[in-house]
């Protein structure tokens, strides 16, 4: 290597850590090749979210003319195994396998899950559609198989992605975890945001045969993604390790649970989760329809308010990594998140009546910045105040609160819009923005109630007396 080459090798070493908000996430014990295989998990669980939420959403209803009420029903399928993501947690935590794995055997069926609805999607969904079928086969088999694979890729996402982060809390130290969720997050985004433009590209002119193509390959590169991620991640146990654990009384997922939520003030921390994501998730589908209901902004200047948002999130993601790695309280991160995000669906709600479109995708970037911090902020609490030996119930638990509050709050959306939307007064007093305010009110408000919860937290530190103590119930659990 020439004089040029290491001067620039020592610059860009140097250079890294400062510029790149993930790069403190290595460590000898777990290099950043080693981190980036498990992050893949994460741009797996975004491709099957982007195909399920976003582009078979419009094919189902556009190019196969289903119904818009049986197309929304099947997209709030998978939202059904949310809540069950604190016992596959547990099942991983407590789980006995000869060859000395825990995490392991999880990841592989959640992919296999994926996989096989995946698999059977575009055929379900034909025959759901009417093609294929004959006609005096009855309606509902297409009903019951495409709800089958929409179940079954949710199953599959909700286990590899409990399971994956509850194998990088296991092998990360806790000053690493915050750069680690950090990592996983925009892993999570960059596989939605590459998914989605080659499925528009693979989709450009619709046909049944391409449409089995995309999903079936998308199957195999998801189970090719989780394979490459989970090869050599976790250290098998010894057969001496393993015959005392089969000597022990298999603990039960209730007796887990109701110690869990007993200790570190576990309920009230849940409860903020939920009700920040709720907040931050009843938008969604709104804030376009918005842009160019009431401030008359054109389609492609909508388009600018996902980048917004996008841009948003991903800047929370890196400063609440930074501040996090260097020390920072996470439940204080998540509380400037809460109020970064009651600030900007102030400034959404107050750009209808200035007609300030400008101010309206201002308070969009900062609603993303405030989702950011919050989302990272709790998860990473979640991971530093995990028991050793309940990471995957803690992480688990927080999966199926947050995914089920951000099912709840898509859901809640677009009726609460209608139903203000329809009554006079409102409109009298807001006009075109009269479905919307209401919403927006709401998220606020609902941000608010997750603020006062989240107080007890910031004023109470956790002492080193009630980590020991967490840290000796938790051996007492598996010693029972």
């Amino acid at each position: 290597m020439n004089r040029f080459s290491r001067s620039m090798m020592r610059i860009w070493a140097e250079a890294g850590p400062r510029f790149l908000p993930f790069a403190d996430a290595a460590s000898p014990d777990l290099p950043l090749s080693r981190l980036l295989r498990l992050s893949l998990v994460q741009v797996s669980v975004g491709m099957s979210l982007v195909l399920l939420v976003g582009t078979l959403n419009r094919v189902m209803i556009v190019e196969l003319g289903l119904a818009a009420s049986i197309v929304a029903s099947m997209i709030a399928l998978p939202v059904l195994i949310a809540p069950f993501r604190a016992l596959i947690g547990f099942k991983s935590d407590t789980y006995r396998c000869v060859l000395g794995w825990r995490r392991v055997p999880f990841l592989f069926r959640g992919s296999m899950l994926q996989f096989g609805g995946l698999a059977i999607m575009p055929f379900a969904l034909l025959v759901l559609a009417g093609e294929g079928r004959a006609a005096e086969a009855p309606a509902w088999i297409g009903q019951v198989a495409a709800a089958l694979a929409f179940l079954l890729v949710g199953a599959g996402i909700h286990t590899t992605q409990t399971v994956g982060l509850a194998l990088a809390t296991d092998q990360a130290r806790p000053e690493q975890r915050p750069n680690v969720v950090g990592l996983m997050y925009v892993m999570l985004l960059l596989g939605m945001i590459g998914s989605a433009f080659a499925f528009g590209l693979a989709l450009a002119e619709f046909t049944p045969g391409r449409l089995i193509q995309v999903i079936q390959a998308s199957a195999v590169i998801t189970l090719l993604l989780n394979a490459v991620a989970l090869w050599k991640q976790e250290p098998r146990r010894s057969r001496a390790e393993i015959e005392a654990e089969a000597a022990q009384p298999e603990p039960s997922f209730r007796d887990a649970l109701v110690l869990y939520l007993a200790g570190d003030r576990a309920v009230a921390r849940l409860l903020a989760i939920g009700l920040g994501t709720m907040a931050f998730g009843m938008q969604d589908v709104l804030l376009e329809p918005y842009g160019g209901e009431v401030l008359g902004m054109t389609v492609g200047e909508t388009t600018t308010l996902t980048a917004a948002l996008a841009l948003g999130t991903l800047s929370g993601f890196a400063v609440a990594s930074r501040v996090l790695s260097r020390g920072g309280d996470p439940f204080r991160m998540a509380a400037a998140g809460g109020v970064a995000g009651v600030g900007g669906f102030l400034a959404v709600v107050i750009a209808a009546p200035m007609g300030a479109p400008p101010l309206f995708v201002l308070g969009v970037l900062v609603v993303g910045l405030g989702a950011g911090l919050f989302g990272h902020g709790t998860l990473t609490a979640t991971m530093n105040l995990a028991p050793k030996e309940q990471a995957g119930l803690a992480l688990g638990a927080w999966g199926a609160v947050q995914a089920t509050a951000a099912g709840i709050g898509v859901a809640l959306g677009a009726p609460v819009r209608d139903i203000a939307a329809a009554n006079p007064a409102l409109v009298a007093a807001h006009g075109a923005a009269a479905g919307y305010v209401p919403v927006f009110l709401i998220e606020i408000a609902l941000l608010l109630a997750a603020l006062a919860v989240m107080v007890p937290l910031l004023t109470r530190p956790r002492s080193a007396a009630e980590a020991r103590r967490s840290a000796a119930d938790s051996l007492d659990f598996r010693t029972r």
